[in-house]
């Protein structure tokens, strides 16, 4: 009988949901992320070898473990020398003494929060929090983080090393911040997620698979958090804004794949079973009775789903949500969003002098919703020429096909208008 079939299944299945549990273990045993990803993949390569002839262990994360510490107590040894190199032994010795010391069910201590609070330590440049924190916890490939993240492999390859050599360089602890240094630290895990969230949920014409992965994998990070912070209103907030999104996920585009504006949206597509689990954990959050963005965020998506559902006209539950989510963040996409949200309650002119006063603001200017807004507004105020102008910018900095064509259409549809 051939087991290699079988233990293949068995390590994939231990890479998919164990890899950042052994890594973040053996990277606070060795102070060196990279050193630890090189101990476990000759671990790993060493299980594809040896399962298929003497069998899956009974417990197969200790038998990695257990083979991935002595492979990097042997990469010490080639790779140093003298006190330094006995140090990090005798490091390495004690934490394997604690690990022996553990319950029998719990072979190791999961440490990948603390592996997380590491790759957002503000040494670690912002931008390569998400993508770390997707290879380490994760165990993604930097190509395929490279695709999400619209860079090159070698690009990010190269960023992501340094990020380790930093994390190695500086002495960046793998532990759990203080509680006086918590909230920022747990607010860069938490932004680093939904950012890698927020690059899958942009994908274009919804059919790069890679993008839609990083998704998937941002929601799992999500998840986790919720298991090993169960008492942080935030990480359900996060969690749940993000199931609320992907709940309509399939209502986004038609049956030619065409974009369709969440006002038009079929919300039998919507997926329902998501949507309760979202409800669920934004009350859970609120029971806390510790507000922040993510459960604002959260809940201005709960706000817009029952609105459509209910067929309520009034959006003055909306605003309020986002007078609040403003308040605490001071964004202008959230100013942007609100001008929206107030068009419907106060009028149009109301919105556009909201608008007007974005305009100033520099974040703005390649920030195609912002023009796609602007584009709608004045095409309901009747200027068309400020109109066909946000629409013209708002089609050259979408990057998704579907979206320029939607936005082409509309534009389309007011130049028509002018003719006659």
């Amino acid at each position: 009988m051939n087991d290699a079939l079988p233990a293949q299944a068995v390590a994939s299945g231990i890479a998919r949901h164990s890899y950042g549990k052994l890594l973040a273990y053996l990277a606070a045993d060795m102070h060196d992320v990279s050193a630890a990803e090189d101990a476990l993949a000759e671990a790993f390569a060493a299980a594809l070898a040896d399962w298929p002839v003497h069998g899956c262990p009974d417990n197969p994360e200790s038998w990695l473990m257990t083979v991935a510490r002595r492979k990097g107590i042997d990469g010490v040894r080639r790779r140093s020398s003298g006190e330094a190199a006995a140090v990090q032994l005798q490091t390495m010795a004690e934490m394997q003494a604690e690990c022996m010391e553990t319950d029998d069910e719990e072979n190791f201590p999961d440490r990948r929060l603390a592996l997380l609070f590491a790759c957002a330590h503000p040494a670690i440049e912002v931008n390569i929090r998400a993508p770390l924190m997707l290879q380490t916890v994760l165990g993604l490939d930097a190509k395929i983080i490279a695709s999400a993240f619209l860079v090159s492999p070698e690009a990010m390859c190269k960023r992501l090393g340094r990020a380790k050599q930093k994390i190695r360089e500086a002495g960046i602890p793998f532990a759990i911040p203080e509680r006086e240094a918590w909230a920022e630290r747990l607010d860069g895990v938490l932004a680093a997620v939904y950012a890698a969230y927020a690059e899958g949920w942009s994908d274009p014409g919804d059919a790069d698979l890679l993008r839609r992965d990083l998704v998937e994998e941002a929601i799992f990070l999500a998840r986790l958090l919720t298991e090993l912070l169960p008492e942080e209103p935030e990480t359900h907030g996060l969690l749940a804004g993000m199931l609320y999104a992907e709940a309509r996920r399939r209502a986004r585009r038609n049956a030619q794949g065409e974009y369709v504006p969440f006002a038009e949206q079929n919300m039998g597509l919507w997926d329902t079973v998501m949507i309760d689990e979202a409800e669920v954990l934004l009350q859970r959050a609120s029971s806390f009775g510790r507000i922040g963005r993510y459960q604002l965020e959260a809940a201005l998506q709960s706000a817009h789903i029952e609105r459509r559902r209910s067929g309520r006209s009034n959006w003055m539950p909306e605003v309020q949500l986002y007078d609040a989510l403003y308040a605490l963040t001071g964004s202008p996409v959230v100013a942007l969003n609100r001008a929206l949200a107030i068009a419907e309650v106060e009028g149009v002119e109301a919105a556009i002098a909201v608008i007007s006063e974005l305009s100033s603001d520099k974040r703005l200017a390649e920030y195609q919703p912002y023009w796609a807004a602007r584009a709608a507004l004045f095409a309901r105020m009747g200027d068309d020429r400020e109109a066909l102008h946000a629409y013209d910018m708002a089609i050259g900095l979408a990057r998704d096909p579907a979206v320029r064509r939607f936005l082409q259409r509309r534009q389309d549809e007011i130049a028509a208008m002018r003719r006659y």
